[in-house]
C-alpha cells in the first residue's frame, strides 16, 4: 500500500521523469509479484510502464520455489525435461506480466507496456540457435507486448537483424561499448529493411537497446583506485555517465540520418536507448545517480525496485541531463585513457563477464529446478 508521503514523492520525481520522456520499466519479475497485485500497483501508482527480466532475475525468483510449487508438481508428473520446465515457468510469468501491462501497451500504440524475456544465455555465440530460440519464445508467450532479449555479441548482431525482419520486437541486451552500440542500431535498421521487403507493418515492430551503466563505473573505478593518484581519483564515478551520454549522441546521429528517414516514412519506430544496470554499486554515490543524470527524451530507464523506491523518495529530476554533456563526456573518457586504462579492454571484459554471469545464473536455475523435479519422484 502506498502511503501519503510515498504518493507525494511518486507524483514528484517519478512523474517528472515520465514527463521528461523517460519510460520507467521495472527490472524484476516473480510470480509472487504478479499474483499479489504488486506489479499492477506499481503500474498504477509508480509510473511503471514495462518490465525487464534476465536469467539472474529468474534464478532468484524460481530458485526460491515460492509460488511455483503447483506448477513444478504438474511438470514433474508429466516427466518434462528440466529445460522444458524452466521455459514453461518463465514464459508463464512473462505471459501473466504481459497481461497486466496490456492496457499500457494498447494506450501507447505498443511503445510501452512491454515485458522482456531473454533467449537461453548458452546460445549467446550461436546465431542460428538464437534466432530459433527467439521465434520459439515469441510463440510460447503468445502476447503482442512481449519483447525477446538478444545479447549484443558478435553472433547476436545478425540474429537481431533476422528476428526484427520477422516482425518480432527485440530488446538488445548487454551493450557496453559505443562501437557495439552503433552495430546494434545498424542491425536493427537492417532488420526493418528486411521486414519492409517482406511487406510487414513496421509500425508494429519495436526495439530497445539496453546500454549497461553501473558496471562500467565498477570496473573503471577499480582501476582508478589502484592507480591512486589525485588525477585518477578525481575521475571516479564519471566514466559510466560519459559512456551513456555518448551513446545517446550516437542514437541522435543514427536516427537523424537518411537511412532512418526512409524507414520512418514507412511508419517504423526508433530503437530507443534503454539504461540498464542502473542500481548504484558504490555506496559513496547517490543511489539515484544513474536516474537523475541520464534524463533524455525517448529513453527507457529499467530499475531494480530499490532504485525505483529511492527515485520516488529523493530523486532529483531537473530536466534533460544528457544532451548538453557530450563534450565533457568525451573529455572524461579521454582522461581515463590517458591514465593507461583501455576503454576497449574494459568494455570487452564487461561483455564477456555479462554473458558468463547470465550463463552461471541459468545453470543455477536449471540445477534448482532439477532438484525440485527429482524431489517429486521424477527423473529430470
Amino acid at each position: 500500500m502506498i502511503t501519503v508521503t510515498e504518493a507525494t514523492a511518486t507524483a514528484g520525481a517519478l512523474k517528472s521523469l515520465s514527463d521528461e520522456g523517460v519510460s520507467i520499466w521495472l527490472d524484476d519479475l516473480s510470480r509472487g509479484r504478479i499474483t499479489s497485485g504488486n506489479l499492477a500497483a506499481l503500474v498504477e501508482n509508480r509510473h511503471v510502464v514495462g518490465v525487464t527480466t534476465n536469467p539472474s532475475i529468474f534464478q532468484a525468483a524460481i530458485g526460491s520455489g515460492a509460488g511455483y510449487e503447483e506448477q513444478l508438481a504438474e511438470l514433474a508428473v508429466r516427466g518434462v525435461t528440466v529445460d522444458e520446465a524452466v521455459r514453461m515457468m518463465t514464459t508463464a510469468d512473462v505471459r501473466a506480466a504481459a497481461d497486466v501491462l496490456r492496457p499500457v501497451h494498447d494506450a501507447t500504440a505498443g511503445r510501452d507496456g512491454r515485458v522482456s524475456i531473454e533467449v537461453d544465455p548458452r546460445l549467446a555465440h550461436d546465431t542460428r540457435a538464437t534466432v530459433a530460440e527467439a521465434k520459439q519464445l515469441f510463440w510460447l508467450v503468445d502476447r503482442p507486448n512481449v519483447m525477446i532479449k538478444i545479447p549484443a555479441t558478435e553472433a547476436g548482431l545478425p540474429a537481431i537483424t533476422e528476428v526484427i525482419g520477422l516482425g518480432i520486437s527485440v530488446n538488445v541486451t548487454l551493450i557496453f561499448s559505443l562501437e557495439r552500440y552503433r552495430a546494434v542500431m545498424d542491425a536493427y535498421l537492417a532488420g526493418l529493411e528486411k521486414a519492409k521487403e517482406r511487406g510487414l507493418d513496421l509500425s508494429k515492430i519495436h526495439s530497445v537497446a539496453s546500454f549497461f551503466v553501473s558496471r562500467v563505473d565498477s570496473e573503471i573505478d577499480k582501476r582508478l583506485t589502484a592507480l591512486g593518484t589525485d588525477e585518477a581519483l578525481a575521475l571516479k564515478g564519471r566514466a559510466a555517465l560519459a559512456n551513456a551520454r555518448l551513446a545517446y549522441e550516437a542514437y541522435e546521429d543514427v536516427f537523424g540520418g537518411g537511412r532512418w528517414t526512409a524507414l520512418a516514412g514507412a511508419r517504423a519506430n526508433k530503437q530507443r536507448p534503454l539504461w540498464a544496470s542502473t542500481g548504484v554499486k558504490d555506496p559513496a554515490y547517490k543511489d539515484t545517480l544513474y536516474v537523475d543524470e541520464l534524463v533524455a527524451p525517448g529513453t527507457v530507464n529499467t530499475m531494480p525496485e530499490a532504485t525505483l523506491d529511492a527515485t520516488a523518495d529523493h530523486g532529483d529530476i531537473h530536466g534533460d541531463s544528457v544532451t548538453g554533456g557530450y563534450a565533457q563526456a568525451r573529455a572524461d573518457l579521454a582522461a581515463v585513457e590517458r591514465l593507461g586504462i583501455s576503454y576497449d579492454e574494459v568494455v570487452g571484459q564487461l561483455e564477456d563477464e555479462g554473458v558468463a554471469k547470465f550463463q552461471v545464473s541459468w545453470q543455477d536455475l536449471l540445477d534448482a529446478v532439477t532438484k525440485s523435479l527429482n524431489s517429486k519422484g521424477v527423473d529430470a
